[in-house]
């Protein structure tokens, strides 16, 4: 039978801290068999199979741990979710802990120290695609709950979901949960994909920057012309294209997107300038772009960033006037700025800004809403005082991010309210989306215990 909340004993927060420590080798090695799947959620990259035996190792591992009616969700983007829960004491109230096992593409594999797909410890961190983002994220809420059983049991009732198409922000998970809003209905939702502001910093993410992804194709000829016998009145679409993409921002380097407000400020902890440098690997004698506090340009205000563009290599390049050329454009947007407004003055700015009479075709391939939590809740609460006992005396800070969780903003909407938090692994060392992704295992240490013990203060508030 199960313990009513109410006469519940609490675990001794040391007993609990020494178990967290002793389940880090098993932490590791999941943490390993987990990062060798290369579950990059692109079959034009990975094989699909990839996802497929990532997804089936994490719903394993949640029904090993005694959650219920563990499922495989195929979502409409063609990916698949995995979805568990596992019932709390009578009265008690339900966290959701959210992670991915999807991961970013390695990139150039020959710039890694250590093989991508293969956990590597060197230098007191352990190396590989994902370890962080959000592979680690799952470890830590497994490594949570499996703390709790052994100190009498989970206090709460817990539904674990981890999306398989996070990094390709297609929104599977986020249409299949407003189809099925009953499925992830909670008190409060645990995000496990954000991260400290530094190592040993304790921090809860309370903003998020939404996103507009778009593709821009330019188109000024009918086919690519000699430059020496047309170039000067032949109007070139790579030159219209860096015309266009050149007017995004202001010679400061601030975004500037026709109609779009980009003064906001951030109140709250700041990021000094030369922090910033050093955690961004700013090389000497180059500038930092844009105005206002560093804290203002990557939490509080919109930022455009070329992804990629279309165009001949340097090796192998004709002397041609090109007649067609495109880009990927990607442009962040700021807490209390809607993403349907911000995409629409992006892809007029997009058009109106073409020289020459260029034909300019802009195509939306992704989106996401900004995102902020209401940090007076009883959560923020429980998860200071967790992260006080987790990192020795010292206080929780409160941050924003620059990225985009779009699962975040459905939450909200469908769950009005549900306190919500972000925590994880992703502090600036991780060198998340980058080569050589890393994560320290002395913060999946804390962050474990940390919300092993938010979950029984939580359980305890919510009497």
């Amino acid at each position: 039978m199960e313990q009513s909340q109410a006469h519940r004993p609490q675990p001794d927060q040391a007993a609990l801290a020494a178990t967290v420590a002793a389940l880090q080798p098993r932490a590791r090695t999941e943490l390993a068999e987990l990062v060798a799947f290369k579950s990059v959620a692109d079959e034009a990259q990975f094989p699909r199979s990839e996802c497929e035996a990532a997804a089936n190792w994490v719903a394993d591992a949640l029904r090993a741990e005694g959650l219920r009616d563990v499922a495989l969700l195929d979502t409409p983007d063609g990916t698949r979710s995995v979805y568990g829960y596992l019932p709390g004491p009578e009265g008690s109230p339900t966290v959701l802990l959210y992670a991915h096992y999807d991961v970013q593409p390695p990139l150039d594999e020959a710039a890694w120290l250590s093989p991508p797909f293969e956990l590597t410890e060197r230098d007191g961190r352990w190396y590989g695609r994902g370890s962080a983002d959000c592979k680690g994220g799952v470890i830590m809420h497994l490594t949570a709950l499996r703390a709790l059983r052994e100190h009498g049991g989970v206090p709460v009732g817990v539904k674990v979901i981890v999306e398989g198409s996070e990094e390709q922000g297609t929104g599977g998970l986020e249409r299949y949960a407003e189809a099925h809003p009953e499925l992830l209905t909670a008190d409060a939702v645990v995000i496990g994909d954000a991260g400290n502001f530094r190592v040993g910093l304790p921090t809860v993410t309370a903003s998020l920057r939404g996103m507009s992804n778009f593709r821009v194709q330019v188109d000024t000829l009918e086919g690519n012309l000699h430059s020496g016998q047309f170039g000067g009145a032949a109007p070139d679409a790579l030159a219209a294209l860096i015309r266009i993409l050149d007017s995004l921002r202001a010679e400061d380097g601030s975004t500037t997107v026709d109609g779009l407000d980009a003064g906001a400020t951030w109140e709250g902890l700041q990021y000094q300038e030369e922090d910033f440098r050093r955690d961004a690997k700013v090389l000497d004698g180059v500038e930092l772009i844009g105005g206002g506090t560093v804290a203002d340009r990557i939490w509080a205000r919109p930022a455009v960033t070329v992804l990629g563009i279309d165009c001949p290599p340097v090796i192998g390049a004709t002397s041609s006037v090109q007649a067609s050329a495109r880009a990927t454009v990607s442009l962040r947007v700021p807490p209390g700025v809607d993403e349907a407004e911000a995409a629409e003055l992006l892809s007029a700015h997009l058009v109106s800004a073409a020289p020459w009479g260029a034909r300019v075709t802009v195509e939306k391939t992704g989106q996401g809403q900004p995102f902020r939590a209401d940090t007076s809740s009883p959560a923020y609460a429980s998860m200071a005082e967790a992260m006080r006992v987790a990192y020795e005396g010292q206080e929780m800070q409160i941050s924003g991010m620059g990225g985009s969780i779009p699962l975040c903003n459905t939450l909200t909407s469908l769950y009005p309210e549900a306190e919500m938090l972000l925590i994880g692994l992703s502090e600036p060392e991780a060198q998340i989306h980058a080569v050589n992704e890393s994560v320290s295992p002395e913060e999946l240490e804390r962050l474990s215990l940390a919300e092993a013990l938010f979950l029984v203060n939580y359980a305890d508030a919510k009497r």
